[in-house]
């Protein structure tokens, strides 16, 4: 389009300004005086005409980030667990004395079997303890000596087999024979019956000192419960559950409108005790009553106004160019490939969202049950703005995810449990070595599962391989059977064969068989009964006896009177096996107090094994041994 002003001669016009509104425009070049661009790329702080050009180029003066909150208004609906009711049995107050890991993962104290005292280690602890204790109230040391003694192994006694095979156990009781008080022997004297008396049976005992005498043993007894925690002599509170190999539990918080919602842990072996450990049990409405359990102990909820707290956590990078981070985090050097889901989730919060959160603070009692009832926020423009759950809906929707919510079993498509559950566990547990370890493997040839005892308990305390003590006691009976003369063989056949027949094969003693029986009731569905080999030795003509386990995780129900079968679930043995460890657990609580208890933890084993066994074969005989 032509211009409506032509002008004819520029130079002329431009020099007596006859047309001022004529533009001109003229492009800016830099002009460098070295190729190194390493110093304009410092972002220098000095430099903050270039740093303001840099944040506008990026776009941080858009303000898409909209306003920071600066008021936050919260109402909870607070409650506390009050009733406890472990592996469906009776139901008791919550106790809150010790962790909660302790309460439901304790196990009784190793001090010995039906047969045989264990831990002699800790006998002898609880004996000097006892005489301490009584050596103020008169001169009574070597009657309790006498009264609860250690006895020396018998070499000659079946029942003393597994001590005397063992050097370390047989020197240990040898010491301490008729030097040391069993306390051991004691504790269990007392807590068998409430009308047992420490001086039972003993001669010498002043009259005058029984009342003493009794206060030492409800200190005693009271000391020892308070150094290991474990469960009641009468087992009404264990939530071990032998035949799940796992723990079991539920507990319920009281509602205000006179209900209850009932928590339950149905699979707890593996891992911490937590939030994630619980479900809702719908299908429960509320755990028996007891007395007491109605009343939480908390104040009325109230709506609280809080100061949001932007998240900052080590090494956060700054989100502005004016201020850099240490570096004590290099997240550069982060390596995530493709399946890395958790670590990539963490680096887009950290590197693009993290000035996006704020936390309020909420101060909550342990063992409470929390919901929000509603939020709301005001930012720094004076919006007030009303927050929602983000992970709202049903919970059948699989784009569904949250954190901290507790799954709901015994309704179908029923949303999660949005309420916080604060279990009052303790932050650290420091974990013992496994005093019991036994892997329970699937042998497909032989048709049955094997308990394998990889690690055993000594009498002395101590633990040894399970290999190398059934090797040690095999090897001892042997020798006793040929000592005694037993060891005769019949005469050798005067044919010559080049195989033998051999009806079963051996198993290392080690090897506990579980086999395969039908569930009362059902023609289908089969589980594991606990079994026995024969303990074969060369020589012996008596009938075999079975090798019995040794461990407490497989020796379930020999030591009960009458002795009980033992009945594993045959789907709680995966193919892949499973390994049970005992191991003892210490920490402190929240007054202060150490306290240790033994557990049980369960883990995923090594696979299939072979043990070997076999029945009815054709072996070869090795060639007699030439002398030289």
């Amino acid at each position: 389009m032509p211009s409506s002003l032509p002008v004819g001669n520029i130079a002329q016009s431009l020099s007596q300004r006859l047309f001022p509104t004529v533009i001109t425009w003229n492009r800016l070049e830099g002009r460098p005086r070295t190729l190194d661009f390493e110093r304009a790329l410092r972002a220098e702080v000095r430099d903050a005409l270039w740093m303001l050009a840099r944040q506008w180029q990026m776009g941080e003066f858009r303000g898409s980030d909209a306003g920071s909150p600066v008021f936050a208004k919260l109402l909870t609906d607070t409650t506390r667990l009050t009733k406890y009711r472990p592996a469906g049995l009776a139901t008791r107050l919550f106790d809150e004395a010790a962790p909660f890991e302790a309460e439901v993962e304790r196990r009784p104290a190793p001090l010995g079997t039906a047969d045989r005292p264990m831990a002699l280690d800790l006998r002898l602890a609880m004996g000097r303890r006892w005489l301490a204790m009584v050596a103020g109230i008169g001169a009574y040391r070597q009657a309790f000596i006498d009264a609860y003694p250690f006895s020396a192994p018998d070499p000659a006694q079946a029942a003393d087999a597994e001590r005397c095979a063992h050097p370390e156990v047989w020197q240990l009781l040898a010491a301490v024979a008729g030097r040391a008080m069993d306390g051991g022997a004691l504790y269990l004297h007392l807590v068998a019956d409430p009308a047992n008396r420490a001086y039972d049976g003993m001669a010498g005992i002043a009259a005058a000192d029984h009342a003493a005498l009794d206060d030492a043993a409800a200190r005693f007894v009271a000391w020892f419960q308070r150094v290991l925690l474990q469960p009641s002599a009468a087992g009404d509170d264990d939530a071990w559950t032998p035949p799940q190999l796992e723990y079991q539990f539920a507990a319920s918080a009281p509602l205000p409108d006179g209900t209850e919602r009932v928590y339950a842990a149905r699979e707890h072996s593996r891992g911490r005790l937590d939030w994630h450990s619980l479900d809702v049990d719908a299908a429960t409405i509320a755990l028996p009553f007891v007395p007491g359990s109605t009343a939480t102990g908390l104040p009325p909820d109230e709506a609280r106004t809080t100061i949001p707290v932007p998240v900052s956590f080590s090494g956060m990078p700054n989100t502005r160019w004016w201020a850099f981070e240490d570096r004590a985090t290099n997240f550069g050097d982060i390596d995530a490939s493709t399946t890395d889901l958790a670590k990539l989730l963490f680096m887009e919060f950290a590197l693009v969202y993290a000035n996006d959160w704020f936390v309020i603070p909420c101060t909550l009692p342990a063992g409470a049950v929390v919901g929000v009832r509603g939020l709301a926020v005001t930012n720094v423009f004076g919006e007030r703005l009303w927050i929602e759950a983000a992970d709202r809906g049903p919970d059948a929707k699989w784009q569904r995810w949250s954190l901290f919510t507790v799954n709901t079993r015994g309704v179908a498509d029923a949303a999660a449990d949005t309420h916080l559950v604060l279990l009052p566990t303790a932050a650290s547990i420091q974990d013992g070595p496994a005093t019991e370890e036994v892997l329970l493997v699937r042998d497909e040839v032989a048709n049955m599962v094997w308990g394998v005892e990889r690690t055993v308990p000594l009498a002395s305390g101590e633990s040894k391989p399970g290999q190398e003590a059934a090797r040690q006691t095999v090897a001892f009976l042997q020798g006793q059977l040929t000592g005694a003369g037993g060891g005769a063989q019949p005469a050798a056949a005067t044919g010559a064969a080049a195989v033998r027949y051999r009806v079963m094969s051996t198993v290392p003693e080690h090897w506990i068989p579980f086999v395969p029986v039908h569930v009362p009731g059902s023609n289908r569905e089969i589980q594991l009964q606990r079994a026995a080999m024969p303990r074969m030795l060369e020589g012996d003509h008596d009938p075999p006896v079975g090798a019995q386990p040794r461990t407490a995780l497989l020796r379930e129900g020999l030591d009960a009177v009458p002795a009980r079968s033992y009945f594993v679930h045959e789907e709680q043995v995966s193919r892949a096996g499973e390994r049970l460890q005992q191991q003892f657990q210490r920490t402190r609580w929240t007054d202060g107090r150490v306290c240790t208890w033994l557990r049980v933890r369960r883990g995923t084993g090594r696979g299939e094994a072979a043990s070997g066994l076999a029945f009815d074969e054709l072996v070869d005989v090795p060639p007699p041994a030439t002398a030289s």
